[in-house]
């Protein structure tokens, strides 16, 4: 059957495979307006500033964002994984002690994230940047640390209520405001400072928005004063902790080795190659537009197939929703071959350089969104700790052949090991997942068998 049948079956005659379409549909919407006006953005922020102004805010950014990376805990995921089993149950009690715990942890490790940036901005200036005088523009970024406070347990929060589309119109409203203030920039000749300052803006409004729909809703549905009552017991603590530790360290290998290409670039090369490879990275990175919707509609969806145990049906959405995000990654990709060169040209001629970047990262891209559930069904397994050693294991080589190989060969060299890093990382933990599942199914039919016997 191919995969266009196979979606038109599903859409007819499976309510699961719709009801996560259509949830994915909604945020798609919102989505896809907000990673147009973000492009935008990119490439008027790209064509003002140059390959190395548009770098530096790039290295600037990512930097914020691996430092709140390295400390947090994954909360949204915990969220799902613990208080949605919970609610389903109602546990009211239970969920709202889990959230107020998730929350707290991740206000203070926001603190601490803002605190460690201050504190090693010069050293970020140096290595990174490799200007001394831009230490203080790390700082004034990581504001947004701060404002972003409670933007995971917020998302876990909506998504286990079925709000998830709120953080589309959240993050809609935010690159409307933050788009409109770059154009200003662009058509006023303004400078680097005020285009950081339109993204400062984003992050403030995208943090305390979520804050406040998902608090909100939580109120609708257990209650107002949920929040005021003391923390009371929270089952299975030890797990808890397993599972927050499992998770910190997986977002931690995930952001060293996957989500702060930029800093190495900076590292290995320079603000201008920086600048290009923020380019090529913003337009192949375009195929998370559909897929960011579905890992935020399936993860829930995953979850509860697991509590039931209903192993068949889990296989068989998996089958179904892998056929739908091969068919349109494939398409998406096949564009960007054919006009990435003219994309590239856009943010200007200087930028073209980046094309053998983006083919390069085109293929691991590509794989890594068509399996887009790969780490999701292991933390509903109850197996944290598999994506961790798969990511680290691919992570670890992927460094080690930067340092040999992208001072000689550049930024194309580290598009290249970003996709091996991907095929190799998400294989592994696709192939573990299944095997999961094929064991629990066999299991069960085992326990069929000497039931039937028994009887």
């Amino acid at each position: 059957m191919s995969f266009l049948d196979e979606m038109i079956r599903g859409l007819r005659t499976d309510s699961l495979f719709r009801r996560v379409l259509g949830s994915s549909s909604v945020l798609f919407s919102s989505n896809t307006i907000s990673l147009g006006l973000s492009v935008l953005q990119s490439i008027l922020a790209g064509r003002l500033l140059g390959a190395a102004g548009f770098g530096l805010v790039g290295i600037v950014m990512a930097y914020s964002s691996t430092v709140n990376g390295l400390f947090s805990f994954r909360m949204s995921e915990l969220v799902v994984r613990y208080a949605g089993e919970q609610l389903e149950r109602g546990e009211n009690d239970r969920v709202t002690s889990l959230v107020k715990i998730a929350a707290l942890g991740e206000a203070s490790v926001s603190v601490i994230a803002f605190l460690f940036v201050l504190l090693t901005s010069g050293l970020a200036a140096a290595y990174l940047s490799k200007s001394s005088d831009t230490a203080w523009l790390f700082m004034v970024y990581a504001v947004g640390l701060l404002a972003n406070f409670n933007t995971e347990t917020s998302t876990g929060v909506l998504q286990i209520l079925g709000r998830i589309k709120m953080q589309g119109v959240v993050h809609l409203i935010q690159s409307v405001i933050t788009a409109l203030v770059i154009l200003y920039a662009f058509i006023f000749q303004g400078n680097l400072y005020l285009v950081l300052a339109a993204y400062v803006a984003g992050k403030i409004i995208q943090g305390f928005g979520l804050f406040v729909i998902a608090w909100y809703s939580l109120t609708q549905r257990i209650g107002a004063g949920w929040w005021k009552s003391a923390i009371g017991e929270v089952p299975n603590l030890k797990e808890l902790m397993r599972f927050g530790l499992s998770s910190n360290l997986s977002a931690t290998v995930i952001l060293i080795f996957r989500e702060s290409e930029i800093l190495w670039v900076g590292f290995f090369l320079n603000q201008e190659a920086a600048g290009i490879f923020k380019a090529a990275y913003s337009i192949v990175n375009l195929l998370s537009v559909p897929a960011n919707p579905l890992i935020l509609s399936t993860y829930p969806e995953i979850n509860s197939l697991v509590v039931m145990k209903s192993w068949r049906r889990l296989l068989d959405f998996l089958r179904k929703i892998t056929s739908l995000s091969a068919l349109y990654n494939l398409l998406i990709a096949a564009g960007f071959i054919m006009f990435g060169r003219w994309l590239l040209s856009i943010y200007g001629e200087q930028y073209t350089a980046g094309y053998s970047a983006l083919l390069a990262m085109l293929a691991g891209l590509v794989f890594n969104y068509i399996f887009f559930w790969n780490r999701p069904l292991l933390l509903a397994l109850g197996k944290p700790e598999y994506p961790l050693k798969a990511t680290l294991a691919a992570g670890l080589f992927k460094s080690l052949m930067a340092f040999a190989f992208v001072p000689r060969y550049g930024i194309a060299a580290e598009a290249a090991l970003l996709s091996c890093y991907y095929i190799f990382s998400v294989g592994a933990i696709v192939m573990r997942g299944r095997q999961e599942i094929r064991s629990q199914l066999s299991l069960e039919s085992n326990n069929n068998k000497a039931a039937d016997q028994l009887g």
